[in-house]
C-alpha cells in the first residue's frame, strides 16, 4: 500500500480532528502509567504491588469491556465514547488532587487506576466501532493502523516524557497531564456530526445484547480463535510492560528517567511495526505474522531478562514492543473485517476483554513469580512460553479475511403476522421444510451444518435438522428465539457471507428453494387465555409489521 493510501483516512475531518486529540490523549495515558508506576515504587518495594499496577489498569478493559460494547452497538457511539472520557477525566482529577496533598496510598493508586481504566474501557468499543463510520470501508485497514500509530508514537515519547515529568515535578504532575488531555478529544466529538441511521427496531437489552455478543463470538470460528490467540499472547508477554519499573530500578539500577527511557524503546519499535502494518497484511499474512512476531518477541524478552546494560536492555524493549504492537493490531485487523456492523463494538470489546485480561492475568502471575524467584527468571520464563505460541497455528490458524462478507444483506419479504403478537411475545419457534433429491442428502447434510453456524451466531436457539422417516425428501430444520423482537433482529443482521450459506444448501434443493416456512408462538397461552367478554389482552399491543 502506498503511503498516500496509507494516510487516506486523514482525509476525512471528523477522522482527523479525533485521531489528532486522542494522539494527546494517548500521551496523557502513558504518562499517568508511568506516574502510578514509579509512585508505587517509592510506597512499597515489593514487586507483586508494582505489577499489580499494570493488572488494574488493564482490568477494566476486561470486565467493562463487554457491556460497553453492547451499550456502543445499542445507542449513539459518539455519546457512548464522550461518557467514557467524562468519566476518565473526572476519576483523573480526583487522583491529581490527591496525591497534590499527598493522600495517596498502594490500594488507593491501584483503585483509582481500576476507575479511570473503567472510562476508557466504555469509550474504546465506541470509538474503534465508530471509524468505519468516518471512513469508507475500502479504508478501514489504513485507518485501524493509523489509530494504532497514534498509540505509539505516544507510546515511544510518552514513558520518557512521563519520567521526566514525574522527576521534575513529582507524580501528581502527570497525574494532572492525563486529566486534562482528555478534553480535546472530548471537544473533537462534539464537533463530529455523527449521521445515525435510525433503526426499525428498538435495542435490545443490555442483558441480551451481551449475550447476543458472546453467542455471536463463540460461534463464529474465525473469531473465536482471535480471541484464544488475543489472551494466550498478552498473558506470556506482560511481563515487557508490567515488570518494566523493576528492570529499571533493579536489573539496571536506573530511575525514573531510565524506566522512561526503556518503555520509550518499546513505543519506537512499535511506531516501526505499526508502518509495517499493511505490508505484513498483504505479502506475509496473518499467521505467518503473528507466528513469526512471537518468535521474536520471546527472543526479546529472554535478551531483556539476561542483559544488565542499557543499551541491550533497550534494543530487547525495542523488539518487544515493536513485535507486540504490531500483533496486536494484525489481531484488531481481524476482527474488524470478521464482525458485522451490527456487533462490531461488542466484537472489539471481547477481543480488548481478552487481550487486556490475558495481560492483566500475566501481570499478576509473572509478578508472583518474580517475588518467589527473581524479576530476571520471571521475564526469562514469559520469553520461553512466547516461542511456544506458534504452536497454536497447528489447530487455531488465524483468519485471512476481508470486510466483504461482513457487509449487512437484506432478506426479501415479510413474514406473516395474523396473531396480535408484541416485541416481547414468545418463544418463536421457526421451521424451514426443504425437498432435496436422495443423491444430493449428504451434501445437504454438510450444507446445513455450515448454516446451523449462522443461525447460532445470529440469535437463534436449540436448532436441529430432521429428516422425514415416511417421506425421506422431506428435511425440516428448527430453531427457537426467546421472543418476537428476538427473532425480528435476528433477520436484520444477515450479511453476504449468511446469504451464501442459505443459498449453498437451498442450491442442494429440488428446485433450488425453500418449500416453506413456518412461524409459531410456542405456548400460546396470551392468544387464547382471556375470558369471553373481556377485552383482548394483546390487542392494544404494538404489531410489528415490518420484514
Amino acid at each position: 500500500m502506498s503511503d498516500g493510501a496509507a494516510l487516506a483516512p486523514l482525509r476525512h475531518p471528523a477522522f482527523f480532528r479525533i485521531w489528532a486529540a486522542s494522539l494527546l490523549s494517548n500521551f496523557g495515558q502513558l504518562i499517568l502509567g508511568v506516574g502510578v508506576a514509579w509512585e508505587m515504587t517509592r510506597l512499597t518495594s515489593q514487586p507483586g504491588m508494582v505489577a499489580l499496577v499494570q493488572t488494574a489498569m488493564m482490568l477494566p478493559l476486561m470486565l467493562v469491556a463487554l457491556p460497553a460494547g453492547a451499550i456502543a452497538d445499542m445507542f449513539d457511539r459518539k455519546k457512548v465514547a464522550m461518557a467514557g472520557l467524562g468519566i476518565a477525566a473526572f476519576f483523573g482529577a480526583a487522583l491529581s488532587a490527591l496525591a497534590f496533598y499527598d493522600l495517596t496510598t498502594p490500594w488507593l493508586l491501584l483503585c483509582f487506576c481500576s476507575l479511570i481504566g473503567t472510562g476508557v474501557a466504555l469509550y474504546n468499543p465506541a470509538w474503534q466501532s465508530a471509524i468505519g463510520e468516518q471512513v469508507p470501508s475500502a479504508q478501514l485497514p489504513a485507518a485501524i493502523a493509523l489509530n494504532t500509530i497514534s498509540y505509539n508514537v505516544a507510546r515511544s515519547f510518552g514513558p520518557a516524557i512521563g519520567g521526566f515529568i514525574v522527576l521534575a515535578a513529582g507524580a501528581q504532575a502527570a497525574f494532572a497531564f492525563n486529566a486534562l488531555a482528555y478534553l480535546p478529544l472530548l471537544l473533537a466529538f462534539v464537533l463530529w456530526r455523527r449521521t445515525r441511521l435510525p433503526s426499525r427496531l428498538p435495542p435490545e437489552r443490555i442483558t441480551r445484547a451481551m449475550v447476543s455478543g458472546v453467542r455471536y463470538a463463540f460461534h463464529s470460528h474465525p473469531i473465536r480463535t482471535v480471541l484464544i490467540r488475543s489472551f494466550t499472547f498478552g498473558f506470556a508477554g506482560a511481563t515487557a510492560t508490567a515488570l518494566a519499573p523493576l528492570i529499571a530500578k533493579e536489573l539496571l539500577g536506573g530511575n525514573a528517567s531510565t524506566f522512561g527511557i526503556l518503555l520509550g524503546a518499546g513505543g519506537v519499535g512499535a511506531v516501526i511495526g505499526a508502518l509495517l502494518i499493511n505490508t505484513f497484511r498483504a505479502h506475509v499474512g496473518t499467521e505467518k505474522a503473528c507466528s513469526s512476531l512471537a518468535i521474536l518477541s520471546g527472543l526479546a524478552l529472554i535478551t531483556v531478562g539476561l542483559s544488565r546494560s542499557l543499551p541491550l536492555t533497550c534494543l530487547g524493549m525495542l523488539l518487544a514492543g515493536g513485535a507486540t504492537m504490531l500483533t496486536i493490531s494484525l489481531l484488531n485487523i481481524s476482527v474488524q473485517l470478521c464482525a458485522p456492523r451490527w456487533v462490531t463494538a461488542r466484537a472489539l470489546s471481547l477481543f480488548s476483554s481478552l487481550l487486556t485480561g490475558g495481560i492483566a492475568c500475566g501481570a499478576w502471575f509473572w509478578g508472583t513469580v518474580a517475588n518467589h524467584w527473581s524479576i530476571d527468571i520471571a521475564i526469562i520464563a514469559s520469553g520461553a512460553l512466547m516461542l511456544c505460541l506458534p504452536v497454536f497455528a497447528l489447530f487455531l490458524r488465524l483468519p485471512e479475511v476481508t470486510h466483504l462478507g461482513a457487509e449487512s444483506a437484506n432478506i426479501e419479504g415479510e413474514p406473516e403476522v395474523g396473531l396480535a403478537i408484541t416485541m416481547r411475545s414468545g418463544p418463536i419457534v421457526i421451521e424451514v421444510e426443504y425437498r432435496v433429491e436422495p443423491d444430493n442428502a449428504r451434501a445437504y447434510y454438510t450444507a446445513m451444518l455450515e448454516l446451523q453456524k449462522v443461525r447460532l451466531r445470529n440469535g437463534g436457539f436449540n436448532w436441529s435438522i430432521a429428516r422425514d422417516i415416511g417421506d425421506p425428501a422431506l428435511w425440516t430444520e428448527r430453531f427457537h428465539f426467546p421472543t418476537w423482537g428476538d427473532y425480528l433482529h435476528m433477520r436484520d443482521r444477515f450479511t453476504q457471507a449468511d446469504m451464501q450459506a442459505q443459498a449453498a444448501a437451498s442450491a442442494l434443493t429440488v428446485d433450488g428453494k425453500i418449500s416453506r416456512i413456518r412461524r409459531g408462538l410456542e405456548r400460546p397461552f396470551g392468544s387464547v387465555g382471556w375470558k369471553a367478554g373481556t377485552p383482548d389482552p394483546q390487542q392494544d399491543s404494538v404489531v410489528y409489521m415490518g420484514p
